[in-house]
């Protein structure tokens, strides 16, 4: 028990500070995040067509195929849903070719979702490569 009772410093402490229940936003501007830009979507797919057109196709070096593939697939799972069939429609017969090659050999090193997300891939260059694209695939011995 305190010694003094008549003392009341004690009493202009602001309690409700410290209450959880009273919180106040920042008064500082945060950024808002806006979404995608469609110009970043827009550099995926040029960043597509790129390394499609630059693939190592029967390259002996197999360092030179897996850097490649690393970077097609992280191009690939960065392209949205929704825009993938845009994407593969801007595409040549043969870069829908190469771009089977890489999904085909994207399905034997899976990584946490994308299976899924290769599988749409495949389903759209299917609808315009047709069985023809997978059969030049499986028989291609040119690999990626």
């Amino acid at each position: 028990m305190a010694k003094n009772t008549s003392n009341s410093a004690f009493r202009k402490i602001d309690i409700d500070q410290y209450n959880e229940d009273n919180f106040k936003e920042d008064e500082s501007e945060q950024s808002i995040p806006t979404g995608p830009d469609e110009g970043v979507v827009c550099q995926y797919v040029e960043a597509l067509k790129h390394v499609l057109n630059n693939a190592p196709l029967g390259s002996p070096n197999q360092q030179i195929k897996d850097n490649a593939l690393a970077l097609t697939l992280k191009v690939l799972l960065a392209i949205k849903s929704a825009q993938i069939e845009e994407a593969v429609g801007t595409l040549s017969v043969d870069d829908i070719d190469i771009l089977m090659k890489y999904i085909y050999r994207g399905f034997e090193y899976p990584s946490e979702g994308s299976s899924g997300h290769l599988l749409l891939w495949h389903e759209k260059a299917f609808n315009i490569g047709g069985s023809g694209s997978i059969v030049r695939v499986l028989s291609d011995r040119m690999t990626v």
